[in-house]
């Protein structure tokens, strides 16, 4: 399912204009990334999506339908939300967790549970940890119960919200791999919020980066971003003279390796057609 904004603006009740006159055009089955620091408006970005965020002014569709003709709670039952901190019922077993959604919307308990072991299976989870309770698991565990539980009604779409920045780097990792193989395997629409260019580079076929209000600074694929920055502000956010993206040929007696600004290696150069 195709989504889009059309000139969507919110400003809250103290003033603050969160969202300016915002366009996009989010392509279904494809992962879109909302990159940018802290006050750039991406979450309400997202929230705006399944409407935990009503916007001031604007249109936003779903495969042409305004959402703002649609059931709110409907409409959340409808579309996969991750957290940051996967928002898991503490209270509730991990089968539990997962199934809660297709319980409330009128599936059989024992057949959401059924479901919901499925799902353990797609994101990686071991089904012995099915009657443990989230304080049980580590926080790798936990997300990957979050990304169950979002999945366990189908949804077309996926939200996803800075969803892996309070695992360590190593999980973190894992767990985006993951996302890489579900998207691969599930061919869902995901809009997916970072703060992390890295992150959003390896994720996103199309990577939004964002300044304060929501203005877009620059649209593409990340080649496309890192290739040809838009302005001085995507080139310093990208960092596209520095680090490992400026990458430089050193010879060595074993051939050419890539060498990054600090001066340490990053790779071989291979010979050949690439």
């Amino acid at each position: 399912m195709a989504i889009e904004f059309r000139a969507v603006s919110k400003r809250f009740g103290d003033g603050t204009i969160a969202v300016d006159d915002f366009s996009l055009l989010i392509p279904a089955r494809k992962t879109t990334v909302l990159v940018g620091s802290s006050g750039s408006g991406k979450t309400t970005l997202l929230r705006m999506i399944n409407r935990l965020v009503e916007p001031t002014s604007g249109v936003i569709t779903i495969d042409g339908e305004s959402i703002a003709e649609r059931e709110p709670v409907k409409l959340r039952r409808g579309i996969g939300y991750v957290l940051q901190n996967a928002g898991l019922l503490p209270h509730f077993t991990v089968v539990d967790n997962i199934a809660t959604v297709p319980v409330l919307g009128g599936v059989p308990r024992a057949k959401a549970r059924e479901r919901a072991l499925e799902l353990m299976d797609v994101v990686g989870l071991e089904r012995g940890l099915a009657k443990r309770y989230p304080s049980q698991l580590s926080g790798g565990q936990q997300q990957r119960v979050g990304v169950a539980r979002a999945l366990a009604v189908d949804p077309n779409i996926l939200l996803m919200d800075e969803p892996f920045g309070a695992v360590d780097p190593i999980v973190r990792r894992e767990l985006q791999t993951e996302t890489i193989r579900l998207q691969r395997e599930l061919d869902k629409t995901i809009v997916f919020v970072t703060h992390d260019i890295d992150e959003a580079f390896l994720l996103g076929d199309q990577v939004v980066i964002l300044e304060k209000g929501a203005r877009v600074a620059q649209i593409g694929t990340p080649s496309e971003i890192i290739e040809n920055p838009a302005s001085e502000f995507v080139a310093d956010f990208v960092g596209v003279d520095r680090g490992s993206r400026a990458l430089r040929a050193k010879q060595t007696p074993r051939g050419t390796v890539l060498v990054d600004s600090s001066g340490r290696t990053q790779g071989v150069l291979l010979e050949g057609e690439p």
